[in-house]
């Protein structure tokens, strides 16, 4: 049963065919938001990160948004190409981990108990480690947050369910229009900026800072209600800053500003083929097309019936917290990280051909 699916821009379509995929042609990498789906992600990354990438030398930017941004600073964390696998197990061992018990009085935990317990968990992967993080010799690590506008510059009982609603009707109008209730804020390693046009949504680049690192992680995964919002982050415009999905879900940006560079490919592991540009998107199905932008992006996801052969024929889900007791929960997502080593098997095998013949994005 193939596991892995290829899908690639017109672009990157034409380079595969022509020269295969080698590790030098990699500019940058997206991590999307997604939840527990971003674990059946982690053999892809292993390989990716402590073998493919390590056979090349020009610096990579990792762009992520939610768990994606957890990935890749998992990713940015290991200094040698050996300390990656550990890195990568490590991150997918706490999310599993995860356990929210309510508190006394409560049907369910409160999102500021949430919000504690998750930056104690990033604390335990990345305290005390920041300078090596934004010091890594070739990875250029990059944040997406959202940071609030209007009625959600400040969360409160009743200005958040209000300001996204708005929210919601906006963009369900037209796109830009969420950019008045929020704005994409991409924290980005100041060696380098992130090469990306960046015009298609209301946006601004910070510095990610030792100052600023895991505050900014903790905001791009903080998802509305069920986390808290993350206040006036050091370093950014003052603001509550929620996940980093909810303007760029699946990161659809314009990659064409890496076309003509060194490196110009974007490769990507996605969990799905479509890349969805927002999380207010998931349901309107006519965003969910490719564009010119993706016109370099190689894609790689799942193929449907190795999907279908994991425990509960899914993907891991949020929902699964709800719905599945703790330890069936975590065996089943246990299982998905383990089967996710076929992906990376197929994957390598994919690059040691001449030439690629990628699926239409």
């Amino acid at each position: 049963m193939q596991a892995l699916q290829v899908f690639a821009g017109a672009a990157a379509r034409q380079r595969l065919a022509e020269r295969g995929l080698q590790p030098q042609d990699v500019g940058l990498i997206p991590a999307a938001a997604g939840g527990p789906k971003g674990l059946v992600l982690n053999g892809l990354d292993r390989h990716l990160f402590s073998e493919f990438l390590p056979r090349s030398r020009q610096a990579v930017h990792l762009l992520g948004a939610s768990i994606g941004a957890w990935r890749m600073t998992s990713a940015a964390s290991a200094a040698r190409p050996e300390d990656a696998e550990a890195a990568f197990r490590a991150m997918a061992e706490a999310y599993i981990a995860q356990q929210y018990d309510p508190e006394p009085g409560r049907k369910s935990p409160s999102a500021g108990s949430v919000s504690r317990k998750f930056e104690q968990t990033l604390a335990e992967q990345f305290a005390g480690r920041e300078a090596e993080v934004l010091g890594h010799s070739r990875w250029r690590l990059h944040i997406v947050t959202s940071r609030g506008r209007g009625l959600l510059a400040r969360e409160s009982r009743w200005r958040t369910p209000l300001g996204y609603l708005g929210a919601f009707a906006a963009n369900a109008l037209h796109r830009p229009w969420l950019g008045r209730w929020l704005e994409r804020v991409v924290f980005s390693d100041p060696r380098e900026r992130l090469p990306l046009r960046l015009g298609d949504f209301p946006s601004r680049e910070v510095h990610l800072s030792e100052r600023n690192l895991r505050a900014a992680l903790l905001a791009s995964c903080s998802i509305p209600f069920w986390l808290e919002a993350q206040a006036d982050l050091p370093g950014a415009p003052k603001g509550a800053y929620w996940d980093g999905g909810i303007t760029d879900y699946h990161l659809h940006l314009d990659y064409r500003a890496l076309l003509g560079r060194e490196a110009p490919l974007v490769l990507y592991p996605h969990f799905q083929r479509q890349v969805v540009p927002g999380w207010l998107d998931k349901a309107l199905k006519h965003r969910h097309r490719a564009s010119d932008f993706l016109s370099n992006m190689v894609l790689l996801a799942p193929h449907p019936d190795w999907v279908r052969s994991l425990p509960g024929a899914k993907l891991p889900d949020r929902n699964d917290f709800l719905k599945l007791e703790l330890a069936e929960r975590q065996r089943r997502w246990r299982v998905a990280v383990a089967e996710s080593q076929r992906l990376a098997e197929e994957f390598e095998r994919l690059t040691c051909q001449a030439s690629i013949q990628a699926l239409p994005l």
